[in-house]
């Protein structure tokens, strides 16, 4: 395992200082560059304007005349988290606008892989639409487009995956990324993309006189439970406009104004969905989500996020977390397999290779992803994942490092060996490709070379960034509770992170994998604390006598008895 270095922010010293929740906080939006508590989330009349979208003009067009002639809206859309909260959106924003005929497909992982191919457009194609409309995919889809335009069908491609040296040839293109595009965030989701897409068609309808005493004007900002979802997923940056977007689809759900199946998602997780924050939507509802289009069919996870009913949301739930709890099943057998083919080059990493393809015969390649990032954490270098795709191909997940962007190295290995890839795409931190199963061991050697470009023999030791020593006064109950809600934090807007040494009163571990403390400042200041360590219980043999942490201040609902615990990110000893 490749030990990370903690390092405190510059402005770390001033935390100590801290007297009140209040003051702390103000502290770590100051790290954050933020001058204000305001500046965190304001409302939503911050947000960007969607006129500042390249094409945004032409795809209102399109989408504003199909509504008004009564035409067939075909929703095509990923089978992630994103894609899923993304297409419901659409379904869900676009009925609200008055369309007549709205429908979704959601191409199979395993039948059909990624994106708009032209057998996707086949498959759509018996449904009759008039407009098909691609969410958080089609940017690449360059061969499906032209199948869909040889067919009569326009496509209105929404994306915001960076796009490759040529764009589909489509009726209109929605995406950040697209050259000549200058919206100021580039940071936008998918499901974000759509928002956007709808706001500006509201808008034109609004002015066409659309919306009267029949067709009541909805109100979007309602489905923004679904935005926030979607985005925190996609682990996009929170840069202020996503944060503004997540913040106010988290404060519709605390107020019981999201959809059942939302609220499904969250309490079949054990959390509270009048309490829900960021970390809640990342961890409790996008794997359950997720797991749909992983092991089986994102269409149930659609289904879940469009029911209004909230008995048919329950069951749905409970049908994704059976598949959820399948998929952490299939994802450790995987990460046992990968890590004793590493084993076999070397135990500490050092002499490993600075990225890293991995293949497993039998492996399941809707996990292939989970299980790159799981390598990735344990080596710090990119990964790359391969599962046979059942069609001839080997289909990889890549994951990547802070500072090495993946999909501009697969780029690279493609603009060196044409024809060695069959097709990929995706951005800075993960990326898919296909590629045919006589081509690994050259692939394998030509991306170990790309990255070795970039970063060298070896990446950069990887660093844990901390605001600083939490004083022991404010390991409160209180504290843990102003900062669950403080946020949104994620991706660019990270959740506090301090550093300490403590002392260790007691070790042991809980569902195996996990690290249990028992802790006591070195001061002895105050009342011991509890500490967990998700996945660290390989290291209880350091957990003893006086260790440095890097931890989150965090709260603990056990039974319905809530107190503050620290959530470790980090543990070494001190000797």
């Amino acid at each position: 395992m490749t030990r990370p270095e903690i390092r405190r922010v510059p402005s770390a010293a001033a935390l100590a200082a801290a007297r009140t929740p209040t003051e702390l906080l103000a502290g770590l939006y100051s790290n954050r560059g933020l001058k204000s508590a305001e500046e965190a989330a304001p409302g939503l009349s911050a947000l960007h304007p969607a006129s500042a979208l390249r094409g945004i003009d032409r795809a209102v067009d399109l989408l504003v005349h199909t509504i008004r002639g009564g035409g067939h809206l075909l929703i095509v859309s990923d089978y992630d988290a994103d894609g899923a909260t993304g297409g419901a959106l659409a379904v869900r924003g676009l009925r609200s606008l008055g369309a007549a005929q709205v429908s979704y497909l959601i191409p199979s992982r395993f039948a059909f892989g990624y994106g708009l191919s032209p057998a996707v457009v086949d498959a759509a194609a018996p449904r009759r639409p008039d407009l098909l409309i691609t969410v958080d995919n089609g940017i690449a889809s360059l061969a499906g487009v032209a199948r869909a335009a040889e067919l009569g069908i326009p496509v209105l491609v929404t994306d915001h995956h960076l796009p490759g040296e040529r764009l589909p040839d489509a009726a209109a293109i929605l995406n950040p990324n697209q050259p000549g595009c200058n919206f100021p965030s580039k940071h936008l989701a998918g499901v974000g993309v759509v928002f956007y897409l709808l706001v500006a068609a509201r808008t034109r309808l609004r002015a066409q006189g659309w919306f009267g005493a029949g067709r009541p004007e909805p109100n979007l900002a309602d489905l923004l439970d679904l935005v926030a979802l979607g985005t925190v997923a996609d682990v996009v940056t929170l840069d202020r406009n996503n944060r503004i977007l997540v913040e106010q689809g988290l404060r519709r759900i605390r107020a019981g104004r999201c959809s059942p199946g939302v609220r499904a998602l969250l309490t079949i997780g054990g959390r509270d969905p009048s309490r829900a924050t960021a970390t809640d939507l990342a961890f409790c509802a996008a794997p359950r989500l997720n797991a749909a289009g992983r092991i089986e069919d994102m269409s149930v996870g659609v289904d879940c996020l469009l029911t209004d009913d909230p008995q048919v949301a329950a069951d749905l739930a409970a049908r994704l977390d059976a598949l959820n709890r399948r998929r952490r099943e299939i994802e450790a057998e995987m990460k046992d397999a990968a890590e004793s083919s590493l084993a076999g080059l070397c135990l500490d990493g050092a002499a490993l290779p600075p990225g890293l393809c991995l293949f497993g015969e039998d492996w399941h390649q809707g996990v292939s992803g989970i299980v790159a990032a799981r390598i990735r954490e344990r080596y710090h270098r990119p990964v790359i994942a391969f599962a046979n795709g059942g069609d001839g191909f080997l289909r990889g997940s890549a994951r990547s490092v802070e500072g090495v962007h993946v999909r501009d190295l697969i780029a690279l290995v493609d603009r060196q060996d044409p024809g060695l890839i069959e097709r990929f795409g995706g951005h800075a931190m993960a990326a898919g490709l296909s590629i045919r199963p006589e081509s690994l061991p050259r692939f394998r050697e030509a991306f170990a070379e790309a990255v070795r470009t970039v970063v060298g023999d070896r990446p950069p030791q990887p660093q844990i960034a901390s605001d600083g020593a939490l004083p022991q006064r404010l390991m409160t109950l209180e504290t843990a509770e102003t900062l669950r809600v403080a946020g949104p934090w994620g991706k660019g807007f990270p959740e506090p992170c301090f550093d300490g040494t403590f002392d260790v009163l007691s070790a042991r571990l809980v569902g195996e994998r996990h690290l249990k403390l028992r802790l006591a400042g070195p001061a002895a200041e105050g009342a011991p604390i509890e500490a967990i360590g998700f996945n660290l219980g390989e290291q209880i043999s350091e957990a003893g006598g006086t260790v440095r942490l890097a931890y989150r201040l965090d709260v603990n609902d056990y039974r319905g008895n809530r107190s503050a615990q620290l959530i470790l990110e980090h543990l070494e000893p001190t000797a």
